[in-house]
C-alpha cells in the first residue's frame, strides 16, 4: 500500500536514501482511481527498496503548488532527494515499473 504523503511530511521522505514515487491525485479524478490499483501493487512490490506514496492534491496545496501541479494524475520520481523523472497522466504498470528500475 502507498503511504500518504502529506504537506508536513513529503521533505522528510526525500531525505532517505531510498529513491521516491509521488502520485499526485484526487477523489473525483478517473485516470487516479484508474491507475490508484497500479500505485499500491508496485509499492508492496518494491517495499523496502523505493517508496511510493500518494498526494491528495485537495488536502495538500503547498506541496502541489511547489512542485507546479497543473494536471493529475502527475508522478514524481526522485533520486537522492532531487527529482529524476516525471510522468503526467494515466500509466501502464510496465512502464510505472521501468520508470522505477531506472531509479535503482
Amino acid at each position: 500500500m502507498a503511504l500518504e504523503i502529506t504537506d508536513s511530511n513529503w521533505e522528510e521522505l526525500l531525505k532517505g536514501d531510498k529513491p521516491v514515487v509521488m502520485d499526485f491525485w484526487a477523489e473525483w479524478c478517473g485516470p487516479c482511481r484508474m491507475i490508484a490499483p497500479i500505485v499500491d501493487e508496485v509499492a508492496k512490490e518494491y517495499e523496502g527498496k523505493v517508496v511510493v506514496g500518494k498526494i491528495d492534491i485537495d488536502s495538500n496545496p503547498n506541496v502541489t503548488v511547489q512542485f507546479g501541479i497543473r494536471n493529475i494524475p502527475t508522478l514524481l520520481f526522485f533520486k537522492g532527494g532531487e527529482l529524476a523523472d516525471k510522468h503526467v497522466g494515466a500509466i501502464r504498470k510496465p512502464d510505472l515499473i521501468e520508470k522505477i528500475s531506472k531509479l535503482l
